[in-house]
C-alpha cells in the first residue's frame, strides 16, 4: 500500500515548530538590575559634564571707563575754573587786605634745626637770631616774603630776584626774606651757598606754613605794609623777575598803610 503525500492536515500534526532562540537586548547604562547578571554592556557614548554657570555682572562697567575718566578730568578744570573766576587764585595765599599770617621758621644757614613755630614770641628778648620772625620783621618795615619750592628752577628764580633787588632799594627801607616750603635744611643751605643768597632763607620742615598760606602755585610772594596788612599778592610765573617784582615793591613804598 502506498503513502500518500503528507497533507496540509498533517503538516500541523507533526512536532512543533520552535522559533529560534532571541538575542538578548543590548544592555543599557542605566539598568543596573541586568548589569548584575554578568552581561557584558555595551558602553554609551559619553556625557561630557556640563560647564558651571558663569556669574556676570549686573552692569558691564568696561565700556563706561573712559567716560568715567574724561568726567573726572572736566569736573576738575571746572571747579578750578570757578576759583580762578570769583577768588583770583582759588585759596592761594593771603589775599590783599587781609593780614599776614605770623610765623618764625629756622634759617637754613644757621645750625637751629626744628620746625616753624606757628605762634612765634614777637619781642626781643625771646627771639633766637637764628630763625626768621615775620612778627618782628613786620614791626621795623614792609615786607616782601617769598614762599618757593627747592625743587623748581622757576621757584628759585623768584629768590635770586629778590636777592637782586634787595641791593637796589635802600637798607631797611623794605625787607625780603624767602621759605622754603617742605624744603630740608641740607637742601636748602645747599640753595644758599650756590646762589649766593644772603637775603633770609628759612626752611619749613613739616610743610606747616606752606599749609597756613595755602601754597599750591610758586612762585607766590607777598607784599605786606609795615604792620602786616598785604598791599598784594603775586602768583605764578610773571614774577620770576627782577623787574616785574621791582615796579610792585616801588607800589608798596609809595603807598599809604591802611590805619589799624
Amino acid at each position: 500500500m502506498s503513502e500518500s503525500p503528507p497533507g496540509p492536515d498533517d503538516e500541523r500534526a507533526g512536532p512543533e515548530r520552535t522559533e529560534p532562540p532571541t538575542e538578548p537586548a543590548p544592555l543599557s547604562r542605566l539598568d543596573p538590575d541586568r548589569a548584575g547578571t554578568g552581561a557584558d554592556p555595551k558602553p554609551g557614548p559619553a556625557i561630557p559634564p556640563a560647564d558651571p554657570p558663569t556669574a556676570r555682572p549686573a552692569v558691564d562697567t568696561r565700556r563706561y571707563r573712559w567716560m568715567i575718566g574724561v568726567f573726572g578730568l572736566v569736573l576738575v578744570a571746572a571747579v578750578s575754573i570757578y576759583q580762578f573766576a570769583t577768588h583770583g587764585v582759588g585759596s592761594t595765599g593771603v589775599p590783599p587786605g587781609q593780614r599776614l599770617h605770623l610765623f618764625a621758621a629756622p634759617l637754613a644757614n644757621t645750625t637751629l634745626v626744628g620746625d616753624p613755630n606757628l605762634t612765634p614770641p614777637c619781642t626781643e628778648a625771646r627771639h633766637d637770631r637764628r630763625a626768621l620772625n615775620i612778627c618782628l620783621d613786620l614791626r621795623r618795615a614792609p615786607l616782601v616774603l617769598d614762599l618757593f619750592v627747592t625743587g623748581a628752577d622757576d621757584c628759585r628764580r623768584s629768590v635770586d630776584a629778590l636777592q637782586t633787588l634787595s641791593r637796589e632799594f635802600a637798607p631797611g627801607s623794605v625787607r625780603f626774606a624767602a621759605v622754603a616750603v617742605r624744603g630740608s635744611r641740607a637742601t636748602t643751605a645747599a640753595l644758599i651757598r650756590s646762589h649766593h643768597w644772603t637775603i633770609p632763607v628759612a626752611y619749613d620742615r613739616d610743610g606747616s606754613v606752606g599749609e597756613l598760606y595755602g601754597v599750591a602755585i610758586c612762585p607766590m610772594l607777598e607784599l605786606a605794609y609795615r604792620g602786616g596788612i598785604v598791599k598784594d599778592r603775586l602768583v605764578g610765573d610773571s614774577w620770576r623777575s627782577a623787574s616785574a617784582i621791582a615796579r610792585r615793591v616801588r607800589a608798596l613804598l609809595r603807598a599809604r598803610p591802611p590805619a589799624s
